[in-house]
């Protein structure tokens, strides 16, 4: 039986925020773009929460349920450099670490209990080394599988401890209601409860065949979570087939532009998860998910693997604007992904590269070094200085 971990820090822009920034501990905190041009909320503190502000709301939206918070840009470079301390703690416990985003991984700790005890005891651990080197808040689940582990990290929010014994399984999950489970949306929401499931534990009940007349193959797959059944191991981004990073919004968006500087954020953190792990590939994906259950996948190949950020921006861009269902705009999930990696490249790639190539490849490289040392916001891409939308996005907590 696996012991995995799913750490999740709080609030994780927020946070940061209020740390750096201790006479404002209590009070709200809102971090995301500017009103006057289309920003978003990239993460509002529990504090800010309390008035309806959430991830992903126009700012315009966040300032008035809470004109009195207090209002910051994103930084991404400090995130950066707190998730790279971040990762550093992980590697302590455990080489199987799989990021999921700046702010949360999954651990595999099978291996590791002989050396640092049960997984909830690492876990405690772990929660107090992120409390005094970067005197922040986590929180964490501990399960037998990804899925349970990541539903028992949100349940005790903020600063959570939540254990799932391997004989208790149905007794966490049958209690919860059915949104819960991993695709289910405000749609299939509303479609279960038509048919009188409001909880996991109704759900379970479900013959499989009906799910999967009702949804197709991934009703057959909304049976098994609801059994908490999960067999996906944990896979360190360095023998990964793709590196990839989604966000699931807490209301639907509907709006392009948002969508747009959603993307461009989580473009950015795969591309620096990439060069990370020194890794570049030629197929960029983009992943919607409607308000009506349904998923679409898009991917575009280019000519030359790449773990330049512009280069899978552009594509990623090009897919969002021009190549999803002509049908209402109403979005619940949004991931942008790359594979096909190709690591001989790694040697080739200043032989065939044009100049403009290598000049942004410099710059990703320069931001990466000083993200990682310094965690500073003193270098910005050129056209970021322009564009605010690339500091304009939604944050999954």
């Amino acid at each position: 039986m696996r012991t995995i971990l799913h750490v999740d820090m709080d609030a994780f822009y927020a946070s940061i925020e209020e740390r750096d920034h201790p006479e404002l501990k209590g009070q709200p905190i809102i971090v995301g773009g500017r009103a006057e041009s289309r920003g978003v909320v990239s993460a509002a503190n529990y504090a800010a929460r309390k008035f309806g502000v959430h991830s992903a709301m126009p700012m315009k939206t966040a300032r008035s349920l809470c004109p009195h918070a207090h209002y910051f840009p994103v930084r991404m470079k400090d995130y950066a450099g707190v998730s790279h301390t971040l990762q550093q703690i992980f590697q302590r416990f455990t080489p199987l670490v799989e990021p999921l985003s700046l702010d949360e991984a999954f651990l595999d700790v099978t291996g590791s209990e002989l050396l640092f005890g049960t997984g909830a005891e690492i876990a405690r651990t772990i929660k107090r080394e992120v409390q005094e080197t970067l005197h922040l808040i986590a929180s964490v689940g501990v399960a037998p599988n990804k899925f349970l582990a990541k539903i028992a990290s949100d349940a005790d929010k903020p600063d959570g401890l939540v254990i799932v014994a391997p004989d208790r399984i149905h007794d966490f999950l049958d209690p919860l209601p059915i949104s819960r489970i991993w695709g289910i949306g405000k749609v299939a929401t509303r479609r279960f409860n038509q048919l009188g499931i409001q909880t996991v534990a109704q759900l379970r009940a479900l013959e499989p065949k009906l799910l999967t007349e009702l949804f197709g193959e991934q009703g057959a797959h909304l049976w098994k979570l609801s059994q908490g059944l999960d067999e996906r191991p944990v896979v360190p981004e360095r023998q990964a087939k793709s590196i990839s990073r989604e966000t699931t919004f807490s209301r639907d968006v509907t709006d392009l532009e948002i969508l747009k500087s959603v993307l461009i954020e989580l473009v950015e953190d795969v591309a620096r998860r990439l060069r990370k792990n020194q890794l570049r590939g030629k197929t960029i994906q983009l992943k919607i998910r409607y308000d009506d259950f349904s998923t679409f996948t898009r991917a575009s190949t280019i000519a030359q693997p790449t773990d330049i950020t512009r280069d899978i921006q552009s594509a990623a861009l090009q897919m969002l604007e021009h190549r999803l269902p002509a049908r209402r705009l109403s979005i619940r999930l949004i991931g942008v992904g790359v594979s096909g990696f190709d690591q001989s490249a790694v040697q080739q790639r200043s032989l065939f590269d044009e100049e403009d190539q290598q000049k942004h490849s410099r710059l990703d490289q320069i931001k990466d070094q000083i993200a990682d040392r310094f965690g500073m916001d003193s270098l910005k891409r050129g056209n970021r200085i322009t564009n605010d939308m690339q500091d304009e996005s939604a944050e999954a907590d």
